[in-house]
Parts: C-alpha cells; structure tokens; sequence
C-alpha cells in the first residue's frame, strides 16, 4: 500500500477499501502474480484434486472402456486445471461441476474448484456457484448411484461435502477480512500517534522560536530607539541578541534532528536517537530570569514545586508562550505570574500584565500563541481562560489537573 497524506480524507478511504489482491477479488481472467505462499497453496489443492481422483478410480472398474477412457481424460484435465483456479475461479467450478453431474473423476477438482470462489469471491457469486453444484448433483446421484448406498444417501453425502466446503471457504475468507481490517485498524493507529508527536513538536517549535526571536525583537527594538545608549548598554544588547539567536539556532537545530527520519540500518542499536530535553517547573526562575536581562519587569511567585515531569513542561510552556505575548504587546509593563496548586487539587497559572505598551516596542505577532496554550491545556485534561479585565489588566489564567496518586514518569 502506498504512503498517503495524513490529512488527505479520500486517502483514509481508501484504506479503509477491502483490498482485491488480499482477498483475491480481481476480475475473472485478471493476470494472477503468485507468492512463495501461493505456489505452496496452490500445489497442496493441486496434489488434494490429484488424491480424491486416485481414490475414484475403483468406482470406474465396471464402466465401459469408452466411458473410462472420457473419466480418465476429463479427471487429467480437471486435476490440470486446478493451477488456473486463481485466474478463472467461477469458470474453473461451472465446467469441472458440469463433468461431474455424469463423470466420477473430475469431482474432485469439482470440490477444489468450490472452495476456491468460496475464497476468493463474495457469498453473491460463491451462493449461487454452490447452488449450482447441488443442481448439477442430482443427475450424477440419478445416473450414477455408489453401491451399496442407495441413492438418498449418496445425495446426503454430496449434499454435505459442498456444503462443507462451501462453508470452509466462507470462514478462511472472514477470517481474511478480519485480519486485514485489524491490521488497517494498527496502522491507522500508528499515523494518528505519528501525526500527534508531529503536532507537539510543532507546539514546541513555535513554543521556543516565538520565546528567542520576541527576545531578539526586543532588544533590536531597543538599540533602534536608543541610538545615542551608553556603550555598555548597546554592547549588552548585543550580545543579548547573539546569544538569544545563537540559542534560536539550537533549539532549531535540535528540533529538526528529532523530526529526521532515519532509515533502517543507518542507526546502529547502541545509538539511540536522543530526545529533546524538556523544561520542567524548575526552570521557571531561570526563564523568568532572562526575561528581566531583556528589560521586562516580571514577579514571579512559585508556590508548588516536584510536580511530574508532564506537568511541568506544560506549566513552563503557558508561562513561556505567556510572557512572550506580554512582552510583544505590553512592552515593558510590568507581568506578574503565579502559579498555586497541589496534588489532587490540581494547578493554577495566572499570568497579568496592563493592557499598554511602550510607543514603538510592540512587537507584531500571528495570533496563534493563545490557541496553541488553549489546545495544550485541553489536551492535558486542563482548561485555559484569556482576555482583557475590568482593571485594565490582560489575564492569561490557566489550571491543569494533578492526580492525587503519585504520578511516574509514564503516566506524566
């Protein structure tokens, strides 16, 4: 099966469409490619068509030598036969159960023949097949009774072996179905979670970037407004602005080596593709730190701390994503950010800052941050609320749950 896009509906569709090579459900006479498995297959029912001919060759010992000769032929040629069951199935059945409404030795094939569009072909065409099979059975149990049976009781036996076979073959075929549809069920599985890391590392890209290159905007915007600065300070922010790109670069840099496919057997086992580390709770202070060597004014006050890994990164992120809207539309008003909480009660973030900026230091932005928090929250079991406050205020108010059970390092 070719690779689809992932958000292509009519790929998904067709993925979803029983597959006619699985299920052997290509049109009559179609050009049959076989596998290992398939000449495996296809010998055992050629060898199985060959034994039930031999076994019937005792019932022609009385028969006319013409009449043994047409047996013996038509018997070679069924059993022959058998190899083109893959390409013409419902043919193979109609002409090897036409034999066999007079002649003993093709029955076999006959048999062969039935399992094979029971198989390979919906109940609508295999149905109808084996109703001929029954109607084709009457002549034989009428023209040919099996002594010491009597004619009732050969039509019995023949009764039960189509139908026997007929449902063998309706079973191998469900069962088919079932599998193949399990194994559509894992590998759309599969691109869902493919598709869900490839949307966090996303969230985490913008996360980061938008966190340096505001950063970068910042102190840029500074040295443009503030041409006459003392050298210290213009030297400051120099380096303020290489090291916050050098840092872009980085972080840049590792993203795109998590996102790198590597193919199989480029990676040795005692190699292992190294994850990104991720911030946690306790690396507040130290963001909140870099902030105020940009100029911005931030309070913060941390009143939980060993909270699970998971937890925390997400908590670092609002606050992060937060700041970074405050310092591009409120300049350097000063932002307060707390975060309360305990375990079983769950987290609280808020984070304020006054609804003014600086003249010239508003920094453009897409819009996108605070639907990325929301979405993160949401997806963490929590909820986020933003918008301005009647004290004039803008309010970033976030809260995550946190189980009362100690959480491990999977669960997070």
């Amino acid at each position: 099966m070719t690779a689809h896009q992932d958000d292509g509906v009519h790929a998904r569709e067709y993925r979803w469409a029983l597959p006619s090579v699985l299920l052997g459900d290509a049109r009559e006479g179609g050009r049959v490619r076989r596998s290992t498995r398939d000449w495996i297959v296809d010998t055992l029912m050629f060898l199985m068509a060959c034994g039930l001919t031999v076994l019937s060759l005792p019932e022609i010992q009385d028969d006319p030598v013409p009449l043994q000769a047409a047996e013996q032929i038509m018997g070679a040629l069924s059993c022959a036969a058998v190899w083109l069951r893959r390409r013409w199935p419902v043919g193979l059945a109609v002409v090897t159960m036409l034999s066999s409404s007079y002649l003993e030795l093709p029955g076999g094939a006959s048999l062969v023949a039935l399992f094979t569009v029971a198989v390979h072909r919906p109940f609508k065409i295999s149905g109808p097949v084996a109703l001929f099979s029954l109607i084709t059975l009457a002549p034989y149990v009428w023209l040919r009774p099996q002594a010491p049976l009597d004619r009732g009781w050969t039509a019995v036996l023949g009764v039960a072996l189509i139908l026997t076979v007929l449902a063998w073959g309706i079973v191998i075929r469900a069962r088919r179905q079932v599998i193949w549809s399990l194994r559509q069920q894992a590998e759309v599985a599969a691109d869902e979670a493919r598709r869900g890391e490839r949307e966090r590392i996303a969230r985490e890209m913008h996360d980061v970037l938008a966190h340096r290159i505001s950063m970068l905007s910042l102190h840029a915007g500074a040295l443009e407004f503030r041409p006459d600065a003392p050298t210290e300070e213009i030297a400051r922010a120099a380096s303020a602005i290489r090291n916050n790109a050098h840092l872009a670069l980085q972080d840049l840099r590792e993203v795109i080596g998590v996102l790198r496919a590597v193919r199989p057997g480029d990676q040795r086992e005692e190699e292992p593709v190294p994850e990104r580390p991720q911030p946690t709770l306790a690396d507040l202070p130290k963001l909140a730190g870099e902030c105020r060597q940009a100029g911005m004014d931030v309070r913060l006050t941390l009143g939980v701390e060993d909270t699970p890994e998971g937890l925390g990164r997400n908590l670092y992120r609002i606050v992060q994503e937060a700041l970074t809207n405050a310092r591009k539309h409120a300049g350097g008003a000063p932002v307060a950010v707390t975060v309360a909480g305990r375990r079983g009660k769950g987290v609280s973030v808020e984070v304020r800052n006054p609804l003014r900026a600086r003249p010239g230091l508003r920094i453009p932005g897409a819009g996108a941050g605070l639907i990325g928090l929301t979405e993160r929250a949401e997806l963490a079991g929590g909820r986020l609320e933003h918008g301005p406050t009647p004290e004039g205020e803008f309010l970033v108010r976030a809260w995550l749950p946190w189980p009362a059970k100690k959480t491990t390092r999977e669960d997070a």
